[in-house]
């Protein structure tokens, strides 16, 4: 079974030729939503509806205004709001040693020096850094900034991340 990663969701139409707004969730906007690249669509419950071909996309705003080959009229999508546009696994694009995807840490277990402090959850885009959030036993959610002096290791195949929690981060 081929496992999908969500790169985006359809949040409205654009004009009467089709087009629609996609709020990408995908570092990589320019290479997914490429012309001719391959996305499945999912409906708002999970389910897989189809495969969809990108005839053209481009950036408007924080979002991708993005056309799929064969849909030419607001009428044929205004049926996809509130669906996700998914990547198959093995489409996914190869990463450096010091970049992960999100699937890959969230679920790890958070250390600093030998004490367990929790599991990450859920990744933040505030900003200028992504906050990773750590789910604590008896305590409220930990939020990390994506930093190097606080992020110190990662090691996605232990599943493990260490930390440095700096003085004020853990009030």
């Amino acid at each position: 079974m081929t496992n999908y990663y969500k790169v985006g969701t359809i949040v409205n139409t654009q004009g009467l030729q089709g087009e629609l707004r996609i709020l990408h969730t995908t570092d990589f906007p320019e290479d997914r939503f490429a012309k001719g690249s391959i996305l499945a669509l999912f409906d708002e419950q999970g389910n897989y509806v189809q495969d969809m071909k990108v005839k053209t996309a481009k950036p408007y705003k924080n979002m991708y205004l993005v056309k799929f080959d064969g849909y030419y009229h607001i009428n044929d999508v205004e049926k996809f709001k509130g669906m996700t546009l998914q990547i198959a696994e093995e489409n996914q694009s190869e990463l450096s040693d010091t970049e992960f995807y999100y699937h890959e840490i969230i679920g790890c277990k958070v250390y600093e020096d030998e004490a367990y402090i929790g599991d990450i959850v859920e990744i933040l885009q505030p900003g200028a850094n992504d906050v990773w959030v750590v789910k604590r036993q008896g305590k409220r959610d930990l939020l990390l900034p994506y930093i190097p002096s606080v992020i110190l290791e990662v090691n996605v195949a232990d599943k493990r991340v260490n930390v440095d929690i700096m003085e004020g981060l853990d009030d």
